[in-house]
């Protein structure tokens, strides 16, 4: 789904050209102006967006940014102002919110944790636990954070996982015969023991996913990875699965390319920022 289906729908849904209270109680050819205050201090994102839902309302609407995506906002900032049809700004304010606190969120929740990664080769990577409809407005946020994107559907990499290892005989044909046919596509293989990371290795994975172990655990499969790998074959090494903020930390020092955070897209606080209007 484009972005102009997705703000559509998300009118429609709303009932945003239904409004009774605003048809009711505002007069068609009151003008309004509205500015965009930041609440709290975050990293803003979708403010095209949210430009976008009034102009998709009203075409009248004129909209003047002062700040644009992925900047760093502190609380007070005007990020941006609208002049147009009150009833057009007043109907559409709740869904063009909706958009810019949510993506705004998962923008300033990727940043904080980029940050805390700051000075480790390390990157931040989110992955496909977003909303429905929502990834690639979802996976930019997280751009706008500082943050890298993961695979942005199950079409783009392979990614064999613990439920594809139950199910799968021989891994190495498997991945032998799939590379004959896509010489260009990565592989990623998920571990959780020593094992595991062995059989990736033996398989040539390009990429290794750490996924669900411990702190020590993890340590001895990096070194194991390490240990290898050559001029030739040294795949990404990559920890998944219940790093936090707190602890993201420590597993960057032990080197691994890249860790996998899904909090950032499935948990992120919405940021909080509000539209004020008078009527002119």
């Amino acid at each position: 789904m484009n972005i102009n289906q997705l703000i559509k729908q998300a009118l429609i849904e709303d009932a945003a050209f239904k409004d009774i209270t605003t048809k009711e109680f505002i007069p068609k050819d009151k003008h309004a102006k509205a500015v965009l205050i930041a609440n709290t201090p975050g990293i803003l994102c979708g403010a095209d967006i949210f430009a976008a839902v009034f102009k998709a309302i009203d075409k009248r609407c004129k909209v003047k940014k002062n700040m644009n995506d992925c900047s760093k906002i502190k609380k007070g900032d005007h990020i941006l102002e609208i002049n147009g049809p009150a009833q057009a700004i007043l109907s559409g304010e709740r869904t063009a919110l909706n958009f810019l606190q949510h993506l705004s969120g998962i923008a300033t929740l990727t940043n904080e944790f980029v940050s805390a990664v700051k000075g480790t080769k390390t990157k931040v990577y989110d992955t496909r636990k977003t909303i429905p409809g929502y990834r690639d407005l979802a996976k930019y946020a997280v751009r706008c954070g500082g943050g890298t994107n993961h695979r942005m559907n199950l079409s783009a990499m392979v990614l064999v996982k613990d439920n594809h290892l139950s199910l799968t005989k021989d891994l190495n044909k498997k991945i032998q015969d799939f590379r004959k046919k896509h010489k260009n596509i990565l592989v990623e293989v998920e571990c959780e023991n020593i094992n595991q990371v062995l059989h990736a290795l033996e398989v040539k994975a390009d990429v290794i996913m750490l996924d669900n172990t411990n702190y020590a655990n993890t340590k001895k499969m990096l070194a194991i990875i390490r240990k290898n790998s050559t001029k030739t074959y040294k795949p990404e090494i990559e920890i998944s699965g219940g790093i936090n903020i707190k602890t993201i930390k420590e597993y960057a020092k032990l080197g691994a390319d890249r860790i996998s955070v899904g909090m950032i897209t499935h948990s992120a606080q919405a940021l909080d920022i509000t539209l004020e209007t008078t009527i002119k």
